[in-house]
């Protein structure tokens, strides 16, 4: 196995200039080719539930389902670091449920990291996390899975108290040990100044060009999920016009008795085919 890039190296970019790339990965096929292209991070995001499973929420996505996912992402990636997204319901019974969660993403599933949505006592279970080891990457902005009370899926820290306020979780987030703070939906020039702030590298989805990195769901960037796109995404592909065109050719060969040809098929010598019949 080659070795994986470490949280120090992440780390090192932002003091270096180097900018950070993430991808969300699902499934095996789609880590080898995120890992061979050389993303930096593979989050195996929680974004599963919308994405692979047809959920409407991200809520809906429990543990079983993650650390499944998880697993197959891990056997495909050899050089990113993995990191798993700690579902909505990781953290509903108690902050020891939530950290004996978060190991099992490693242990189990096989990640390097973790990462935590900003709510009530996310500061508790990351500190706690960080104690077990376990590098902890923090999330602030807009929360999906408490998006409803932030008044649902809009641009956060428009005005300076709200914006006030994600600084001081992002700081705090520092501050108890997370390697990185991904910084969602907010204004650029608010992204500006806590990326100047922190020490630690900030990865940016709708956050603008000033953050330390960018990350993306895949499916999003690749055309493949056209159900709700926001607007800081861009598509690279549109793969989902490209599938539909190639599935319907193999239906209309199939139907049209043009596949499989001889090309594709797998032929036997007349001396075998007459002693078959001869049988």
């Amino acid at each position: 196995m080659n070795q994986r890039i470490t949280v120090q190296e992440i780390i090192a970019k932002k003091k270096s200039g180097e900018k950070i790339t993430v991808l969300t990965a699902y499934d095996y096929s789609g880590a080898l080719l995120i890992d061979k292209a050389g993303i930096d991070i593979v989050l195996v995001g929680d974004s599963l539930a919308n994405v692979v499973l047809g959920l409407d929420s991200t809520l809906e996505v429990g543990m079983a389902e993650m650390i499944h996912h998880a697993k197959a992402v891990n056997r495909g990636v050899k050089r990113a670091l993995v990191v798993g997204d700690m579902p909505y319901e990781a953290y509903q019974i108690d902050v020891f449920k939530a950290v004996e969660n978060a190991k099992r993403f490693v242990d189990e599933a096989g990640c390097d990291a973790i990462k935590l949505e900003w709510f009530d006592q996310c500061l508790e279970v990351a500190e706690m996390v960080v104690a077990q080891g376990i590098p902890v990457m923090g999330h602030v902005g807009l929360t999906p899975q408490t998006a409803e009370k932030l008044g649902g899926f809009k641009v956060q820290g428009k005005d300076a108290e709200s914006a006030k306020k994600i600084i001081d979780n992002a700081k705090a987030l520092e501050a108890k040990g997370c390697f990185c703070v991904v910084l969602e939906c907010v204004p650029f020039a608010l992204a500006e100044i806590i990326t100047k702030e922190l020490s630690i590298p900030t990865i940016g989805i709708g956050a603008g060009v000033y953050c330390d990195g960018q990350v993306l769901v895949t499916n999003d960037l690749l055309g493949l999920f056209d159900r709700y796109v926001p607007k800081f995404v861009k598509k690279y592909a549109d793969l989902s016009e490209a599938t539909l065109k190639a599935i319907t050719q193999f239906r209309d060969e199939v139907k049209a008795r043009k596949f499989p040809d001889v090309e594709h098929s797998y032929s036997m010598s007349i001396d075998e085919i007459n002693r078959i019949k001869e049988a």
